[in-house]
């Protein structure tokens, strides 16, 4: 299939098609709000058709009909296979390790993938509040696979997390434990990112078309490790595009 232009798509397009691939058929994947909610129902349109999404307000296997504004959005009640309550959602679902694929964003994050969504700044006099901690905690941990998805700037990727809300490998990289397996993957507007196998230090493995290391390293906080063979990230398909852009104005389709 003939693969669009670059003039016919941005960094934000193709961090979103980048993240939806990772998603396989018949995934149970528990989506948040922002990115990952955008990411999540590509792939449902595309090529995970029988992907589970799964939403922090007990929307099981929702199948919107437009991209949810929110996890309150009444779509998904309403195209769910079962609604259950937040209690059942985190205990049996999260806790119990049912969730395949968790897709996490961040406000900061660190060389071993650790999250802040809390504040900036000292937590008992912060510059700024940030959401909160939602789910994402819960999800962070027991997750078979954690994918982050966020912009890459020294603003974002910092060498030090102002608060620790979700814990990816720990401050040294060492201290995470069982069950889940951590984050996997966090994919940027850059490239993407993975876990050193030795120390999980991040480390720049994939890069979009267009994007060159330094300009990766130039919008990291710390001295950005890279794998020694980088690979290229495929450009957007046009039906990748035609089913983004429907997504992003909220076109209807068959749930």
């Amino acid at each position: 299939m003939r693969k669009q232009d670059t003039a016919e798509w941005n960094s934000a397009d193709m961090m979103n098609v980048a993240a939806a691939r990772e998603l396989r058929d018949g995934d149970v994947c528990l989506v948040g709000v922002g990115p990952p909610n955008l990411a999540a129902n590509l792939a449902r349109r595309t090529h995970a058709p029988n992907c589970r999404l799964v939403y922090e307000s007990g929307a099981i296997d929702a199948k919107p009909r437009r991209l949810p504004l929110s996890i309150g959005d009444d779509d998904l009640a309403a195209t769910a296979t079962a609604v259950v309550s937040v209690p059942e959602m985190f205990n049996y679902w999260v806790g119990a390790g049912r969730i395949d694929v968790g897709f996490l964003g961040a406000a900061q994050i660190d060389r071993f993938g650790n999250i802040n969504t809390t504040v900036i700044g000292e937590h008992s006099d912060p510059k700024t509040r940030l959401p909160g901690a939602g789910g994402a905690p819960e999800i962070a941990a027991a997750a078979g696979r954690v994918i982050v998805i966020v912009k890459q700037s020294p603003r974002t990727f910092v060498e030090q997390v102002d608060f620790v809300t979700s814990v990816g490998y720990g401050p040294s990289g060492r201290e995470r434990q069982a069950p889940g397996a951590g984050p996997t993957l966090v994919i940027t507007d850059h490239g993407v990112l993975e876990p050193d196998p030795q120390t999980n230090e991040l480390t720049l493995t994939r890069l979009h078309p267009g994007v060159t290391v330094e300009q990766a390293r130039e919008a990291t906080g710390w001295p950005l490790k890279v794998a020694d063979s980088i690979k290229s990230v495929e450009p957007p398909s046009e039906v990748e595009l035609t089913a983004l852009h429907r997504l992003r104005n909220r076109e209807a389709v068959d749930a």
